[in-house]
């Protein structure tokens, strides 16, 4: 694996785009290239993301990985306080839960 002497932001290593079903939130993460990948595989993982959005998502976060085009899935459940009519909340659709992944640090990384 490449080192990363420096913490990185996930927005230096990917683009990100989100929406919802419901209740749950849906958040893609589509690496710049393959090194890229192969941090976000290791670092990126669904509990830093729910840790990232703790007090927002509520459930579980699960991740897929995505290899054919270098691109994780993240869905939150119970993430939208009821979704779409009945919430009371700013982003109802969770269009902005991209933006604040891509915001999520990553620690350095040194080969050992």
């Amino acid at each position: 694996m490449r080192e990363w002497p420096q913490p990185t932001t996930v927005g230096e290593l990917a683009h990100a785009r989100s929406g919802d079903k419901g209740d749950r939130v849906n958040i893609g993460v589509i690496a710049t290239d393959e090194a890229a990948f192969e941090r976000l595989g290791e670092q990126l993982t669904a509990a830093r993301v729910a840790a990232h959005f703790e007090g927002l998502i509520d459930g579980d976060v699960t991740r897929y990985r995505l290899e054919n085009i270098h691109a994780f899935n993240f869905v939150g459940t119970q993430a939208l306080d009821g979704g779409g009519q009945v919430s009371l909340r700013y982003d109802t659709q969770g269009k902005t839960y991209a933006a604040l992944l891509l915001a999520c640090e990553l620690p350095a990384t040194t080969d050992h």
